[in-house]
């Protein structure tokens, strides 16, 4: 090397100069791609390269955005994700940017991990403009034609409900783990509406899949997993985490391929089936080759669906009995109601959520106290705009903070206990809350909150009916938390009496 550099009349040049230079190199390219505009979100002073990712705890993050709040306001900034995020902590900001601003802040930004995970193949979810505007409007009309808000998919929500019920029965008020039973069976409810069928709860096929989504989910919690969000150059070359949610979502992939060729071996487009075949008949119009509608973006958007319809309700619900079983008074009360509502004769129907006040209460609080998504989905600013005088440079990520909205001390009357008088009057009527927006607000808000709101329902109220549930003999099951791509409950144990 040096006598290259003799060659070239650089023989001054050392080992150390160079190394000097590189340095200095990366530090201003690091600078340049970090500039920021005059009157941005104030934040902690970041350090070169890993930004702010020294300051951060995964498994605890959302607490320590909270922290930051009370340092800097409830808009600032930090460095993560590879770049610049301003997080808003206020339910007056949160609605304000997705909205009263809902255009400037639709766009989705492009995480290391998931364009890792999906290949930046399009999707629902983390898709943007015309392609996003197009699978999204297609996913709701498909959904609806196979019976979201319908008598239809009620039915089929009863139906699993029973299976639910006799496998919980199977265990005869033995201690046990309901995680895995509640995942089948929600599962099984938008595999009925993507792939056309459920699968048995002894399906090792089926429970392998949701084992590997489950840990791709957890995973999340590591450092590395951040680690590799903010110098994804240089961790893929390392073993850990980040390649271990790769390869889980990649396997995911491949069942959903296999669904799909299944599919097209028997395709009849004169009678779709689900979502699957709804979407291979599409594929067939050319005319508008920017919609997305071709293979890669069908196992896009079918993962998209199969992941956030199974994994958030399944949460959810798990939270639900962890509640009930701690707080043994509000779960007699909820029995009480369905009793004299519904009965023992017959299922719980969606239209007996109206007559029910408290128990609609009850779930909703579990709704709010779970929390599950407290970061929420990040979006980005499709333009330079302004947020509270602020000023928001184009690309920039947003977090809006659903966990301080579901939590904020001004916004609930006793939001750190689980109360369902948060959601009744003084009547006992049952009462919405604007600040409840667990499903996010907006443009984005989720496309599947109508589904989830029925299996909620349906599900937690069956259960019940059927079952007091109670923690394992010496046991209280602590209401601590993992926080992985979600927020669940550490791993539990409880008992299904038969009422």
């Amino acid at each position: 090397m040096e006598a290259i550099f003799a060659v070239l009349g650089l023989g001054w040049i050392d080992y150390r100069s160079i190394f000097l230079f590189l340095c200095i190199f990366v530090l201003l390219a690091d600078v340049l791609k970090n500039w920021t505009p005059k009157n941005f979100p104030p934040g902690p002073w970041a350090l070169p390269l890993i930004g702010d990712l020294h300051r951060i705890s995964p498994h605890r993050i959302h607490l320590q955005f909270t922290e930051f709040a009370e340092k800097y306001g409830n808009i600032f900034s930090l460095r993560l994700f590879g770049g610049r995020i301003v997080v808003l902590n206020s339910h007056k900001l949160i609605k304000d940017a997705l909205v009263h601003q809902g255009e400037d802040f639709v766009d989705r930004p492009v995480i290391p991990l998931f364009e890792a995970m999906f290949k930046n193949k399009g999707g629902i979810v983390m898709s943007n403009g015309y392609l996003w505007k197009q699978q999204r409007r297609f996913a709701l009309h498909t959904l609806r034609n196979f019976g979201l808000g319908k008598k239809t998919l009620e039915l089929c929500i009863q139906q699993e409900s029973q299976y639910l019920t006799e496998a919980f029965a199977d265990h005869k008020a033995k201690p046990f783990n309901v995680q895995s039973l509640l995942g089948k069976a929600v599962s099984n409810i938008i595999c009925c509406l993507v792939f056309g069928n459920r699968f048995e709860f002894n399906d090792t096929y089926h429970q392998s899949i949701l084992h590997k989504f489950n840990q791709a989910v957890r995973l999340q919690e590591s450092l590395a997993v951040q680690a590799y969000n903010s110098l994804p150059w240089l961790i893929k070359w390392f073993p850990g985490p980040h390649r271990q949610v790769v390869a889980l979502i990649q396997e995911i992939a491949d069942f959903i391929k296999i669904k799909i060729k299944e599919h097209q071996k028997n395709l009849d487009p004169s009678a779709p089936r689900d979502y699957i075949d709804s979407f291979l008949i599409q594929m067939g119009d050319k005319e508008d080759e920017e919609a997305g509608f071709d293979h890669e973006n069908l196992c896009a958007s079918a993962l998209d669906l199969f992941g956030a319809g199974t994994e958030t309700t399944t949460t959810t619900l798990n939270w639900g009995l962890l509640y009930m079983i701690n707080h043994p008074d509000i779960q007699e009360r909820v029995q009480v109601e369905i009793d004299t509502v519904i009965g023992s004769s017959r299922q719980p129907s969606v239209a007996d959520r109206d007559n029910m006040p408290y128990t609609n209460a009850v779930i909703h609080e579990i709704q709010r106290a779970a929390n599950i998504v407290p970061l929420n989905v990040a979006h980005m600013a499709s333009k330079d705009t302004t947020l509270e005088s602020y000023n928001i440079p184009k690309g920039t990520i947003i977090l809006p903070m659903l966990h301080i909205v579901l939590n904020d001390e001004s916004l609930w009357e006793t939001p750190h206990s689980f109360n369902p008088q948060h959601f009744l009057d003084e009547d006992g009527k049952f009462r919405k809350r604007e600040a409840f927006i667990p499903f996010s607000a907006g443009k984005r808000v989720c496309l599947g909150e109508q589904l989830a709101r029925m299996e909620l329902f349906l599900f937690f109220t069956s259960l019940l009916q059927r079952f007091t549930f109670t923690p394992a003999a010496g046991e209280k099951p602590s209401l601590d938390f993992t926080l992985g791509g979600i927020r669940c409950p550490k791993a539990y144990n409880l008992c299904a009496v038969t009422r």
